[in-house]
């Protein structure tokens, strides 16, 4: 059951999605190397960006099936979605902080 919901309603990315704030979402398993190097960046810029975007850390085995909804193919792969849930920047593998600064900034997060 589980595996179903997390590609509809129940999952931490279309809660986000329906916060009309810019979205960065980092898929991502806890076992990767570039995973683990990614995530206190991720960490920090949650708090940095708290209440202007909404930045996600989804691991791809607890929601396979959102993986597979937005064909992730390689970990880590970030996606950024404008305010309204349009999907506008995709990078897959480890991504530097102030490239993600970067493009929050070309989708008008301060």
């Amino acid at each position: 059951m589980k595996e179903q919901e997390s590609a509809t309603a129940d999952n931490p990315l279309s809660k986000a999605l329906k916060s009309k704030r810019p979205v960065l979402a980092d898929f991502g398993r806890g076992t990767c190397i570039p995973c683990k190097m990614m995530q206190p960046i991720l960490e920090k810029l949650q708090k940095e960006y708290a209440g202007k975007a909404e930045v996600l850390i989804i691991d791809v085995g607890e929601y396979a099936a959102l993986a597979r909804k937005y064909k992730i193919m390689m970990i880590p792969t970030q996606i950024f979605f404008d305010p309204s849930g349009k999907e506008v920047y995709r990078h897959q593998g480890f991504m530097p902080e102030q490239d993600i600064i970067a493009q929050l900034k070309k989708m008008g997060v301060e």
